[in-house]
């Protein structure tokens, strides 16, 4: 259970806070919860600290950790994919709380946000007692103990190029089976990402999707998943080939 609660207002002062031993970051506050328990959790609440913005910055597009997602839905500096990817990922009750610092940290297996951030190749800028570095979100995903006493504080997304993305759910509304994005920069760099064919969201070969071994649930098999994994990648990079955005 939450047992103290701080609310500093720099970022070295959340990040000295979070040094102690059973210390979270707390942005929107949609992931902790106050849950009965033998263990104590203490709170470092990131509301204060000046990291919400959203900047485009030439090819690139900066936003603050603490932005919300439906402050990524509103914004013309985002990316149109990555904007309609941040509107499926919550309802509004949620994207008006949730930010993308914290749904980059909480790493759900089935974001589809967090599968098109992959495509894009986001950087996170995480901050921590030596200053700020900056991380592949791939890199981020696969090593969660690089923000062990440290906070994200920004995200960077590129802007060039153009990118799809598909999925399949039982209905319109529900979290998707396997979803896709895919992107082509301006170099013309293609990197496909999927969710719900792993762990967490990955980046995946087109070539190689027969290898994947999705994990099995009530909504599909292994094989179906990547069944749909290879359709809805060979659509998103048609889609990018021809120039034409979704």
């Amino acid at each position: 259970m939450i047992m103290q609660y701080h609310r500093p207002s720099t970022v070295d002062e959340a990040v000295e806070l979070l040094q102690e031993p059973g210390t979270l970051p707390l942005g929107g506050g949609t992931v902790v919860t106050a849950t009965s328990g033998p263990a104590s959790t203490t709170v470092v609440d990131l509301q204060a600290l000046d990291i919400a913005g959203i900047e485009h910055d030439g090819a690139t597009v900066r936003i603050g950790a603490m932005a919300r997602l439906q402050d990524l839905v509103d914004s013309p500096a985002v990316p149109p994919v990555i904007r309609e990817l941040a509107h499926r990922e919550a309802p509004n009750t949620i994207r008006n709380a949730a930010t993308i610092g914290g749904t980059i940290g909480a790493a759900e297996a089935e974001s589809e946000l967090l599968t098109g951030l992959l495509a894009f190749g986001t950087s996170v800028t995480v901050t921590g007692q030596t200053g700020p570095a900056d991380h592949l979100l791939d890199d981020l995903l696969d090593d969660p103990s690089l923000l062990d006493g440290a906070i994200i504080t920004a995200v960077s997304v590129p802007t060039d190029g153009i990118a799809a993305a598909d999925r399949t759910a039982r209905t319109p509304k529900d979290r998707p089976i396997v979803s896709v994005v895919a992107h082509r920069s301006d170099r013309g760099t293609v990197v496909i990402a999927a969710s719900g064919v792993a762990e967490r969201p990955v980046i995946v070969d087109i070539d190689a999707l027969i290898d994947l071994d999705p994990p099995a649930d009530f909504r599909g098999s292994s094989e179906y998943r990547r069944h749909l994994a290879t359709v809805l990648a060979q659509r998103c990079a048609a889609v990018i080939q021809e120039g034409a955005p979704s």
